[in-house]
């Protein structure tokens, strides 16, 4: 599912990328801003439509398995605003399933925890006293 691939196939015939070549401007580094989508864990814990993270990576999920994907479950739930790539993604059947491309640990401290921290604790907190996992609960960091 991630594009850092050295072969695949491209219709009838195999297309590969040497380990040694030029990534060139690959890199995506620094803060990219990212649409999220109405109804999703992440909109409900950042409390807004749009914001802004960290990246320093050279990965994609590659768009062609949305379809397949999709049908299962997962949901793409935040997009970059520029170039529409996937930044996040959930599992709403799940108490808490999120996964993105972005590094929370890089804006995040003991004093301010990131929400993406906050959030999941409150929900591992919640899910171990027994408690339902609810969206306020996980935007607010109450138990």
């Amino acid at each position: 599912v991630v594009y850092h691939l050295k072969e695949w196939v491209q219709g009838n015939h195999k297309v590969s990328r040497k380990a040694d070549d030029d990534k060139g401007g690959t890199m995506r580094l620094g803060g990219q801003r990212c649409q999220l989508r109405e109804g999703s864990l992440a909109k409900n814990i950042y409390g807004q439509g749009e914001i802004t993270e960290r990246h320093r990576h050279r990965y994609e999920f590659n768009p062609g398995y949305v379809e397949r994907l999709e049908p299962s479950g997962l949901q793409l739930t935040g997009q970059s605003v520029l170039d529409s790539l996937v930044e996040i993604i959930e599992l709403p059947n799940h108490p808490w399933f999120f996964a993105c491309q972005y590094h929370p640990e890089f804006t995040s401290n003991p004093r301010d925890g990131h929400p993406l921290f906050t959030s999941f604790i409150t929900a591992a907190r919640n899910h171990h006293q027994g408690g339902e996992v609810t969206a306020e609960a996980l935007a607010t960091g109450a138990a």
